[in-house]
């Protein structure tokens, strides 16, 4: 699974990278280090943990937003069933399903933990990586 930084983290949660630091010093979200001693969070872990946290932030924001909206966020769940990928990505407060090709989800390399952006342009929601 892939890891990420404290500030890839902060940005994919929507909150400061002092939050996620405080988050692994109280022990509600579990941090390792890599080989350059840095802090990391495993993508698995934070993607259950962004399920959880969204649904306090959910309860606590409440963001119009217009067409045309671009969202880092991190990959959920991933189902591939024949020609059809069904993808779920959290991004802060916003849950997010798309269904691409298969082809294309393997393309993208997509699993669970995987960074990924949402872009949404009228009813279409595409899913890209950085």
């Amino acid at each position: 699974m892939p890891n990420l930084r404290i500030s890839e983290v902060a940005e994919l949660l929507a909150v400061s990278d002092d939050t996620v630091r405080r988050w692994v010093e109280t022990g509600k979200l579990a941090a390792t280090t890599d080989d350059s001693n840095r802090q990391v969070i495993d993508g698995e872990v934070l993607a259950h943990f962004a399920i959880e946290q969204a649904k306090n932030l959910a309860a606590q924001r409440t963001n119009s937003v217009s067409a045309r909206n671009r969202f880092v966020g991190i990959v959920t769940k991933i189902q591939i069933e024949g020609l059809v990928a069904q993808v779920e990505v959290q991004s802060g407060p916003h849950h997010f399903v798309s269904l691409i090709t298969a082809d294309a989800a393997r393309a993208l390399s997509l699993e669970v933990g995987s960074r990924t952006v949402v872009s949404i342009k009228s009813t279409n929601v595409g899913i890209e990586t950085e």
